[in-house]
Formats: structure tokens, sequence, C-alpha cells
């Protein structure tokens, strides 16, 4: 069932492009997209304020624990939630991020289910130790 919602989406976005078919276009409009998105983030902080970003150095657990403790250790530095307004833009720009992926799926004659359950094995395959 969630391959056809995929497949849906898939075929969705290919009948919806209509102005950027050409690779160069699909590869411009997602690195846009993306800027976007990390614009979108960042004015979050510094317009909304909903979220704070308070960052410093990760600390690193000794040798003996490595691998174990690292997802209690390291910390994403973000501090408070999205109100509704900021959630609703940065679902919009991942949204129109994913739009641009798919159509760079389609044009590479890909398909982004199966992109994505290649990534889910390799995930579950290696576990902790993909290391991303």
């Amino acid at each position: 069932m969630k391959d056809v919602i995929f497949d849906d989406f898939q075929n969705c976005v290919n009948e919806s492009l209509l102005r950027n078919k050409s690779i160069l276009d699909i590869m411009t409009k997602l690195q846009d997209s993306q800027a976007r998105l990390n614009r979108a983030v960042a004015k979050s902080v510094t317009n909304c304020g909903c979220i704070k970003i308070n960052a410093e150095k990760q600390c690193m657990p000794d040798d003996d624990d490595s691998i174990e403790c690292l997802n209690k250790c390291l910390k994403t530095h973000i501090e408070g939630k999205l109100c509704e307004n900021c959630r609703e833009v940065i679902e919009t720009e991942i949204g129109n991020n994913l739009f641009y992926i798919t159509s760079l799926c389609n044009v590479l004659d890909l398909n982004l289910y199966d992109t994505l359950i290649k990534e889910y094995d390799r995930m579950k395959t290696l576990g902790k130790y993909t290391l991303r």
C-alpha cells in the first residue's frame, strides 16, 4: 500500500512538472528549494524565536562506550518547539524539496519508493555503523 502512495506521488509530480523538465532546471530548483528550507529554519530562530540554537562542541564518549553511547551523548542543539506558523512554512518547504527530489528521480528513471527501500535496508543492515 505504501509503495502505491509513493508511486502515485511520483506520477503526480511527473504530470505537474511542465516548465522545468531539463535536468539542469531540476538540479537548480532542488538546490533552490534546499536553500529556502534552510532559510525557513533560520527564520524560525531569528525572526520568530520559537526555537533557539544553542550549539557547542559535541561531547564524544570514551573509546570504551563509543558507538553505544553516541545517541545519548550527541545533541541537536535546538531548544524550544516550532510554532504553528513556522511549522507550516517548514513543512511547505520540505514538500517543495520532495517535489524536486522526485522530479530528479523521474528524469533519471529512478523509482522513489525503491530508492527509499534501498536506503532503509542499508540503515537496517548497518544500524548504528552507518555513522551519519
